[in-house]
């Protein structure tokens, strides 16, 4: 009888777990064939699912210069991921390897910063950055994203080098190995699954940013996400351009993930078990 019930709960765990994945899959679905939809079919009240696809949708998009956005947003996602952990491996190894003093309150600062919202700095920003005249500058946004991404990455390689074996930094120190060596060398390799997680997750997020590449952005530097909201105007939704846009952006992101997946997994399980 204990065994029935545990397989009728399972089979029911198992029922709601690919409800949800579809629930949540489906607007992602959605978008990808509204896609391949001409234009009235993707804003009609009553959906389609069975149609000829077409590609003029993602022709509109490229003739827009989506391609432009794509490279900026590609610019400002990659170097603020490189200024982000290139910061946070010294400043997560000094708050869990060699420790300095307070690390809790280095910590809470640290975290702190991402409790402020986007709205109370956006304008402290746009006119220090307007004055100095480095506005709508791609890799002046990427340095904005590095700093917004900085809290989040420093604390994810903490809990990744808070798990490597202090016998053997012992050992590396006892074989005359200093700080930049034992970092490099030693460190580093034991955690670059943790490494990796921690570049992606500081990638999509940079790569997903809408606020402050709308505000500290005009033309030459604007990224994608704002470039999407633009197919939405007082002249209509143009469901079927945006559908194809919306699913051009979302690739790197899905293939830099599926390349990464067993880094990511890795990384992402380093911290939660003891």
């Amino acid at each position: 009888m204990n065994s029935s019930n545990r397989s009728a709960r399972g089979a029911l765990v198992t029922l709601a777990t690919w409800i949800l994945v579809l629930v949540f899959f489906f607007p992602v679905l959605w978008m990808f064939l509204n896609g391949f939809k001409p234009e009235s079919l993707a804003s009609s009240v009553n959906p389609t699912f069975f149609f000829k696809p077409v590609t003029e949708g993602y022709q509109l998009a490229m003739d827009r210069g989506m391609a432009g956005y794509l490279q900026n947003s590609l610019t400002a996602a990659v170097t603020s991921t490189i200024i982000s952990v290139l910061l946070a491996i010294p400043a997560a190894y000094a708050l869990s390897i060699r420790r300095v003093k307070n690390v809790e309150n280095s910590l809470s600062f640290f975290i702190s910063t991402r409790f402020m919202p986007l709205a109370a700095i956006v304008l402290p920003l746009f006119m220090i950055f307007k004055t100095v005249g480095l506005l709508d500058n791609i890799y002046v946004l990427a340095v904005v994203y590095g700093a917004m991404n900085l809290p989040v990455t420093v604390w994810m390689m903490r809990s990744f080098l808070l798990e490597v074996p202090f016998e053997i930094i012992e050992a590396a120190r006892v074989d005359g190995a200093g700080m930049f060596r034992e970092i490099v060398r030693i460190v580093l390799p034991l955690v670059l699954p943790g490494v990796a997680a921690a570049a992606l997750i500081s990638f999509i997020f940079a790569w997903n940013e809408y606020f402050l590449a709308l505000l500290l952005t005009s033309s030459a530097a604007r990224t994608t996400p704002p470039f999407l909201g633009s197919f939405v105007d007082g002249r209509g939704q143009f469901l079927a351009v945006l559908s194809a846009a919306a699913t051009i952006a979302a690739l790197p992101v899905i293939i830099a993930g599926w390349v990464a997946q067993k880094q990511l997994v890795r990384g992402l399980s380093m911290g939660a078990i003891k």
